[in-house]
């Protein structure tokens, strides 16, 4: 018998604006508040044009957090009431955030949808959150995100097919017959983790990356998957493909909680990592956030590699990586907030550099006009132009690719800082960035001298960064207060995590040091010197609080 589709009323939420990573809420708002989930997936679908939607194939996946699962068969639900033809998914509604840019471009798919809240916590009292990607593989652009946003404000229906049931766990093809329509539709369940690495096996040389990590002299390597949806990934590719030990990843089962952890690959959230790492006992060591798009790159000892200074070393050996020795390279990125340690290489090796506004979209707009090939951001994210997705399990072989050819170890990159005030009073955090923004725009601010220490910073120019696309010539605004000093030195005040009451305020030192001799001393030295003294300067004139 075929199958009912319904068109049932609703009524709109005022809050329904996707950010950079789309529509993330607490877990009860999506579970519990009648059709807010309906409403935001309609708001998906009808952003779509008619004609492009019928008959059309959609990637579905998530990265296994609470409500993974009962969300996903409501989209696939609202996706044949919506015309859609067919819908990929990966095994148990697993797949990881660049796994689902891989298929959505290797299928030629109409777009994704991600089920994730990235590295925010999951469980019933966590995070969830749910990210369009369009069919370039992407995040959403702006102008698709708007149009979301006006759909969710005046939304008054949606169609479903309430009785279809999607058994997620049985890989192969699952058709279903619907009232008044002619071709069934049709639910594919995929291996999460195939697709994806065969797009690794056409970049890396897994042959060299196999002796690094399995031959006699092999190099210790120990990669944290916090239970989010990397550690599949991680144990088939890194351990059973590429020898690596069994015991050299850990935390590789995704759990509905991420085993009551923050999937944040940060120094604070996977100090057990660092702590590990400490010992001497490993030569690398990453870890990876819940849906697999950012890492966290450690040497021996624990050295921290900065984000900043990642995707400058991988840069400067981009060529150990045999997909540029075919494709060339054809510019760089970096996120305004990120230091200028990219910079530097791209001058050296006469690439094009484009600074743009934090989000993965503005990359995803320069490498689809053919113009960028590697890019990063400063918050823990690292990608190139095969998918339109930041990748973590990519820079891991990245960075293995460079071990293997240069045979040193990872210590010699240059040294960053990073420091948050997360979950900060959304009003207090706004009120603080106005505040600032009007003491840079100050005439008589731009030369003044600050001491920090034995050195000495002039100001040399401040604004707020604002970002014109060289491809579409849109213009987007107000993404962060920049303080840029003679020499190249940088402090960098970004508001982000405004979609709910709480925010998070992300300051960023950029101090360029010529002394070859000081690259190596503790960063936490001179960083807590440089809090200190530019707190007194920049927090204590603000409503913000202590600082």
């Amino acid at each position: 018998i075929p199958l009912q589709v319904l068109t049932l009323p609703t009524s709109p939420y005022p809050d329904q604006r996707p950010g950079t990573n789309g529509l993330k809420k607490k877990t009860h708002v999506f579970q519990s508040i009648k059709n807010f989930l309906h409403n935001f997936i309609q708001c998906i679908f009808s952003s779509i044009d008619l004609r492009d939607r019928q008959g059309s194939t959609m990637v579905v996946g998530g990265d296994g957090r609470y409500f993974n699962s009962t969300a996903i068969q409501v989209i696939v639900q609202m996706a044949a009431a919506n015309g859609v033809g067919r819908v990929v998914i990966g095994q148990k509604g697993i797949m990881s955030t660049p796994a689902v840019s891989c298929v959505i471009r290797k299928i030629k798919a109409i777009g994704g949808i991600i089920l994730t809240a990235s590295h925010n916590p999951g469980g019933p009292d966590g995070d969830f959150g749910i990210k369009f990607n369009t069919a370039n593989g992407g995040p959403a652009p702006e102008a698709v995100t708007n149009q979301i946003f006006q759909l969710s404000r005046t939304i008054e229906e949606f169609a479903i097919c309430p009785e279809l049931r999607v058994d997620l766990g049985t890989i192969g093809k699952q058709s279903f017959d619907l009232e008044n329509k002619f071709k069934p539709f049709t639910v594919e369940i995929v291996d999460p983790v195939e697709s994806y690495a065969n797009s690794l096996r056409n970049i890396f040389d897994f042959a060299v990356l196999k002796e690094l990590l399995s031959a006699d002299n092999h190099i210790q390597i120990r990669l944290d998957a916090m239970h989010g949806v990397t550690g599949p990934y991680v144990k088939k590719i890194l351990c059973e493909e590429l020898g690596s030990p069994a015991n050299s990843a850990i935390n590789c089962v995704p759990l509905e909680n991420f085993g009551g952890r923050h999937p944040d690959p940060n120094l604070i959230y996977a100090s057990e990592l660092v702590e590990t790492m400490k010992s001497g006992q490993y030569d690398f060591g990453a870890v990876f956030d819940g849906d697999g798009d950012r890492n966290m790159i450690l040497g021996k000892h624990g050295f921290f590699v900065n984000p900043s200074d990642s995707v400058a070393v991988l840069a400067a050996n981009i060529f150990c990586i045999p997909y540029f020795q075919h494709t060339g390279v054809r510019g760089f990125a970096r996120s305004m907030p990120t230091s200028a340690a990219l910079d530097m290489v791209a001058r050296a090796t006469k690439i094009q550099l484009y600074e743009t506004p934090t989000g993965w979209r503005f990359f995803g707009s320069l490498m689809d006009a053919g113009r960028l090939s590697l890019c990063g951001e400063e918050s823990f994210g690292t990608g190139s132009d095969y998918i339109r997705e930041k990748d973590g399990l990519w820079a891991v072989l990245a960075w293995l690719s460079i071990l293997a050819v240069r045979r040193q170890s990872i210590d010699g990159i240059f040294l960053r800082h990073r420091f948050d005030y997360e979950e900060v009073d959304l009003d207090a955090a706004v009120e603080m960035m106005l505040d600032l923004e009007l003491m840079i725009s100050d005439r008589a601010f731009i030369g003044q001298v600050f001491t920090v220490g034995e050195k000495k910073y002039q100001v040399e120019a401040a604004d707020n960064f604002e970002y014109g696309d060289p491809v579409d010539g849109t213009i987007s605004r107000n993404q962060g207060l920049r303080i840029i000093f003679k020499g190249g030195s940088r402090i960098i005040f970004r508001l982000s995590g405004t979609d709910s009451f709480r925010a998070t305020v992300g300051l960023y030192f950029d101090s360029y040091e010529k002394d070859i001799n000081k690259l190596f001393q503790d960063p936490q030295v001179n960083y807590d010197l440089f809090l200190m003294d530019t707190s007194k300067i920049f927090l204590n004139k603000t409503q913000f609080g202590k600082p």
